[in-house]
């Protein structure tokens, strides 16, 4: 991450005790994890191949055809041709994401190697406008969150994916879904960690895992976990992703233009299992898309698995503080900024904040400086709500 040069010391903001966020958060979840066949293998037209990686690819009919319409061997595709990036075939609008599952890909080895999705702010981007930004914010030492994480903040978990550079990983919330309550397949994350934005497409092999290590353990005691320690809930598959216009046209490595619109909405079906997600884990939160003003909000807490150093990936992590406003151009949104020490990894995780004692999902972690010392997340407003609604009306019954 890039850091703003030449800032100095602000007074610190207040900073509020953790325990009454927390409190709202820890819901207690009975469900237990789903069993039973993977319907989606059902599907006509599906086909099953072994992948380089030692998995199953399932490729449906319909996705099998949107593969031959842009030119990509279907064959070739399920014995390891997704590692190609050809700039040419890497699909990048709206209407291409594709994601078969690949059974077994996501293996405890795997998700350890995988590494941070940053995206970082220049000394250029964060000086624009400051006219509207409010002080940048002194840092707020981030704190690991109690385990076990399904019993304290069981709607967060970690993404991972595939892109040009490897295996990635970022974080991401488990969130209702208005249209089908009880029975959410929802996931929200930042727009960075499924889509590379204009100079790009959409990343491959993405999938979610709730309450990652949820015990916490360290890497010495994970060196030989296997898949229950390491995804207790199960690997969830993104059969469809959505991030916003502005993202995939405006984004790039430091944020850019699509920074202020830097979310994403997966729907996601188990990798084995029939159950949905909400029942699985037993918790989903709603998402406040009124876009409060930073003002009007006492306290916001971004929760996420920092992955750059100091942290390894392997644990959840919490910031609390008071928002300001972070403005990137007098004709973007305003971003919420708070002040945490988190790296990349935990980019895409919830930030919530609670309202009349209930708590809600408010934005996610999008971009930060190289120093650690801030967070900034986006405002959602109608086009992120239109997302979402999408997305619920259109996929969620699946």
């Amino acid at each position: 991450m890039r850091s703003t040069p030449g800032s100095s010391a602000r007074p610190r903001r207040t900073v509020l005790a953790a325990t009454g966020l927390v409190a709202v958060l820890a819901l207690t979840a009975t469900a237990c994890n789903g069993s039973g066949d993977d319907k989606a293998s059902g599907r006509p037209g599906a086909s099953a191949s072994q992948a380089d990686d030692g998995g199953k690819v399932r490729i449906p009919a319909d996705i099998a055809n949107k593969l031959k319409q842009h030119g990509i061997d279907v064959d070739k595709w399920q014995h390891g041709g997704w590692k190609d990036w050809d700039k040419n075939k890497w699909l990048s609008e709206a209407k291409d994401f594709v994601n078969p599952v690949i059974a077994g890909l996501w293996k405890p080895e795997r998700m350890k190697s995988a590494k941070e999705a940053n995206k970082t702010v220049t000394a250029k981007d964060a000086a624009a406008d400051q006219g509207v930004s409010d002080p940048e914010p002194r840092p707020v030492q981030a704190r690991p969150e109690k385990t076990p994480y399904h019993d304290n903040a069981a709607p967060v978990g970690k993404v991972f994916f595939d892109s040009p550079e490897g295996h990635m990983v970022c974080s991401g919330t488990v969130i209702k879904d208005v249209n089908h309550p009880g029975k959410s397949n929802l996931v929200w994350t930042a727009g960075h960690c499924v889509h590379a934005g204009k100079d790009g497409g959409w990343y491959r092999n993405i999938a979610f895992v709730p309450s990652y290590n949820d015990l916490g353990k360290s890497e010495a005691d994970l060196a030989n976990a296997n898949a229950s320690q390491v995804a207790p809930y199960g690997t969830w598959w993104a059969d469809w992703a959505s991030t916003s216009n502005q993202w995939i046209q405006g984004g790039s490595e430091t944020g850019g233009a699509g920074a202020a619109y830097d979310y994403a909405v997966l729907h996601v079906k188990p990798e084995a299992g029939s159950k949905s997600l909400e029942e699985t884990v037993g918790a989903a939160l709603d998402v406040d898309f009124s876009a409060p003003s930073a003002a009007a909000a006492a306290s916001m807490g971004a929760w996420g698995y920092p992955a750059a150093p100091p942290y390894n990936g392997l644990k959840m992590f919490k910031c609390i503080d008071r928002p300001g406003r972070l403005s990137l151009s007098p004709t973007l949104p305003t971003m919420y900024r708070i002040g945490c020490t988190m790296t990349g990894g935990s980019s895409g995780g919830g930030w919530f904040r609670v309202v009349n004692g209930k708590t809600e999902l408010v934005s996610n972690t999008s971009i930060g400086p190289s120093d650690n010392t801030w967070l900034a997340g986006p405002q959602l407003g109608r086009t992120a709500e239109a997302l979402y609604q999408n997305m619920s009306r259109t996929y969620g019954g699946r």
